[in-house]
């Protein structure tokens, strides 16, 4: 589950409410052991989403750097050639 979280920090452009939320998804489900929760945990899980989603993203408007923002497709390229290197 959690391999799909990807760093969302110093990306040019930057993270997307969308990938902001799809990592909060994911680590909730990660924490919570429920790829989907039953009807009783559905509130308490879509509530954490949220929460962790919105803290996410206070994290990323808060945090500072001085390097040159990343290049998702270079970034992505270079994950890919780990990938394929560690795997055949």
């Amino acid at each position: 589950m959690c391999r799909n979280i990807r760093t969302l920090f110093n990306f040019e452009p930057p993270a997307t409410e969308e990938e902001i939320q799809a990592a909060a998804l994911q680590f909730v489900r990660k924490i919570s052991g429920f790829n989907k929760p039953s009807q009783a945990n559905q509130e308490a899980f879509d509530k954490a989403v949220g929460e962790v989603a919105a803290t996410a993203g206070k994290l990323l408007q808060s945090l500072e750097t001085s390097a040159p923002p990343k290049d998702r497709e270079t970034e992505a390229a270079k994950a890919r050639e780990r990938s394929r290197k560690r795997f055949g």
